[in-house]
């Protein structure tokens, strides 16, 4: 009696399939490298099919591994887009190659299937990769003006487009100017050497508005983690009363347009005479943070062991014991997110510092919003770029907190 490991083989497809999937994408790419241009949409997609198509079929014949077909596709195209365009085209297009002669190689081989069952049918295994490239194609949508603004911050001309030398990656094209320019904008002396920093700390407007941000987001985020988590673990009580409408009440600022939210705001707080103040920025700023810790800190807690809390009354702790010492150090990943969440929420927030700012409270949202209006230059993007990382930074820190709070739940991170 034979005791082998049976592996699934998976039928090989017919080889028009295998060259009509790379022609297809590769016609997108022929299609969006007409930029607009009507005369070049179809030959742009004519070629690039036919291309895609023909090499797929010598490498299918050819019965190379996926990593050197995918090398020899990639090299032709670079090869193709640099006589047909310029350096950078032909490695955008290179990569493409790459993937193309991968994909080729695997399409032949059947390996798509592997990941479905056997018995999986052919439209399952369409819904299954149709679903997945419907949201690739989202986050590349999503993503790509992000992609877009990083280089052209690096810009050496006050232009928010490719210049001619950066598409030809000449270094002289490429500059850290508008990124000097966040020091020197608004300095007295911005080339002295004595009393450079006390002058930048003290003139450049965007080194202040800065300064405004961070002062306005970290206590805005203590007040609104602070009272969050508080709402947070009253609302998780079963004996809580009304709590679909005090849940409601409270999440409101994310419902209620927030151009709305920051009029009722001003009119409020210029009635009690903190418009126009730190104080008021700072609350109003908490308001809207509020909502997102109470929602982060309520999933938190409800995957928490109540019956820790009634062990740690039986044995004689008071309620504020019983929090800091049982509750908290479980649910603090929650808070900690929330938190995040509200920092991100008051350091992006733009319509009520309009309503309730000074020029001397404008925070940098506030700053790139009236460089759009009032000059135009690439500093913008210079700072767009640093709160970029900044916002990786702050997602990837909760995203990592996530796990952690999954791991101590026992549940398994996905």
């Amino acid at each position: 009696m034979s005791t082998g490991i049976y592996r699934y083989i998976p039928p090989q497809p017919p080889l028009w399939f295998s060259m009509a999937v790379p022609a297809g994408i590769a016609a997108i790419v022929g299609l969006l490298s007409a930029q607009g241009n009507t005369a070049l949409m179809l030959p742009g997609m004519a070629v690039g099919a036919i291309i895609a198509a023909v090499m797929s079929a010598v490498l299918i014949t050819l019965n190379l591994t996926r990593f050197k077909a995918g090398v020899i596709f990639a090299a032709l195209m670079v090869a193709f887009g640099t006589v047909y365009s310029s350096v950078p085209f032909g490695i955008m297009i290179g990569l493409v190659g790459y993937v193309l002669g991968r994909m080729s190689i695997w399409l032949n081989a059947g390996d798509y299937r592997l990941a479905l069952p056997p018995y999986a049918s052919s439209r399952e295994v369409l819904n299954f990769y149709g679903f997945r490239v419907i949201c690739g194609g989202i986050f590349i949508f999503l993503i790509t003006p992000i992609l877009i603004l990083i280089p052209l911050s690096f810009n050496q001309e006050p232009y928010f487009s490719f210049t001619e030398g950066m598409l030809a990656l000449d270094p002289a094209a490429y500059s850290l100017r508008w990124y000097q320019d966040i020091l020197y904008n608004g300095m007295v002396a911005p080339q002295a050497i004595e009393g450079w920093w006390e002058d930048m700390w003290a003139n450049s407007q965007w080194v202040r508005s800065i300064k405004n941000s961070l002062f306005i987001g970290f206590f805005a985020t203590i007040i609104s983690t602070a009272l969050g988590t508080l709402a947070a673990i009253g609302l998780s009580r079963s004996e809580m009363p009304y709590k679909r409408a005090v849940m409601a009440l409270l999440i409101s600022p994310m419902v209620v347009p927030l151009v709305i939210t920051a009029s009722g705001l001003f009119y409020f707080f210029s009635y009690i005479g903190l418009a126009k103040t730190y104080t008021g920025i700072i609350l109003s700023h908490a308001v809207l943070g509020t909502p997102f810790v109470i929602i982060t800190v309520t999933a938190t807690l409800s995957g928490f062991d109540r019956s820790l809390t009634r062990s740690a009354a039986n044995l004689g702790a008071g309620p504020v014991t019983t929090f800091f010492k049982i509750q908290m150090p479980l649910i603090l990943p929650g808070v900690i997110s929330g938190g995040l969440f509200a920092f991100i929420t008051s350091f992006d927030e733009v319509v009520v510092v309009l309503q309730m700012a000074d020029v001397k409270q404008r925070t940098i949202p506030r700053q790139m919003f009236s460089g759009i209006r009032e000059q135009i230059s690439p500093t913008i993007l210079a700072v767009a770029t640093i709160l970029v990382i900044l916002s990786i930074i702050l997602l990837t820190t909760v995203e990592l907190l996530r796990r952690r709070s999954e791991k101590m739940r026992g549940i398994t991170p996905s």
